[in-house]
């Protein structure tokens, strides 16, 4: 029985809600973790133009000694520079430069390689280090405390605004999860964690587990698909298979249209090992639109909306 994919009349309401719900938690967390983000990031941004000895010793060696830095070299650019743009200027190596934004460098880059690319890279990131941060550097001179500290925190606000999303991202998946324990919990439900090794039919009655990964085939392989909640009623349903829930949460309505097909082939990929009644949900929070609706709808994959979570019962939890 359908939930909400067959409603379209409640489509615009649903949605007006799950925006206003979202835009209140946003609200309410964004400016603390964006406030934290920050402090901890000037503090290594300041760092890195210490170890720079002020973004004057500039070095292919100073790369060498410390990768991590790059990421605040990007940032202390005009304009700022992406990954991808950065390849581009110092024809360099993307997956260096992506191991150098995880502090690490490559560990089979033979080391003339290694240097080459390194000065390529410092290279650009001199020409184009941002005077207007770096009020100092035309006069070659050491800044003062206040100089070097304002600097910081430009650079540091550059970075915090691109780190700030995955924070938002994982801070909301662990609020849905927990919405959704709270909501089991209060019915019976205990969390129990399901062996990967097992079959989806003995997951135990009355259970619930986190990011599971099922098992499905894929041609002649067997393929595992994450899931985020696995939810075996306390009356299994005949085949006995569980009900598989995703937290799904946005921001805006261009992600969520950009996302939406990933979702339908992990649905058909589910329904083409465990059959076409698997019970494969959607758990909504924020900006999911009519267009985003009327896809998931084609695919037949129903959803649950946060802010009337007591629609699971509907699923026979």
């Amino acid at each position: 029985m359908a939930v909400n994919y067959d409603k379209p009349e409640r489509w615009k309401q649903d949605t007006l809600d799950s925006v206003d719900q979202y835009n209140s938690w946003f609200m309410a967390f964004v400016p603390d973790a964006f406030r934290t983000t920050r402090i901890e990031t000037t503090k290594h941004v300041e760092q890195a133009i210490l170890d720079s000895n002020n973004m004057l010793g500039l070095s292919p060696d100073l790369l060498r000694s410390h990768p991590g830095m790059l990421p605040t070299l990007r940032m202390s650019c005009c304009p700022p520079l992406a990954v991808d743009r950065l390849v581009g200027l110092a024809y360099s190596d993307k997956n260096l430069i992506k191991k150098m934004e995880e502090s690490k460098l490559p560990k089979k880059m033979k080391q003339a390689a290694l240097g080459l690319h390194l000065g390529r890279i410092m290279e650009v990131i001199r020409k184009l280090l941002d005077p207007d941060i770096f009020i100092w550097i035309p006069d070659r001179r050491t800044p003062t405390k206040a100089e070097r500290y304002r600097a910081s925190t430009i650079v540091a606000d550059r970075l915090s605004g691109a780190r700030a999303n995955p924070i938002i991202k994982n801070a909301q998946e662990s609020r849905q999860l927990a919405l959704i324990e709270c909501y089991l919990t209060g019915r019976g439900y205990r969390k129990k964690v399901h062996l990967s090794s097992g079959l989806l039919n003995t997951m135990e009655p009355g259970t619930f587990c986190f990011h599971f990964g099922v098992p499905t085939s894929k041609g002649a392989k067997m393929v595992s698909v994450s899931v985020d909640v696995l939810i075996q009623p306390h009356n299994p349903r005949p085949n006995k298979i569980p009900i598989l829930i995703e937290a799904k949460s946005a921001g805006d309505f261009t992600n969520t249209n950009k996302r939406r097909k990933e979702e339908a082939q992990k649905a058909n990929q589910l329904r083409a090992t465990y059959g076409n009644d698997i019970s494969y949900v959607v758990f909504l929070c924020g900006y999911f639109n009519a267009g985003y609706l009327g896809y998931e709808a084609s695919e037949l994959i129903d959803w649950i909306w946060e802010h009337r979570i007591e629609d699971l019962d509907q699923l026979g939890i």
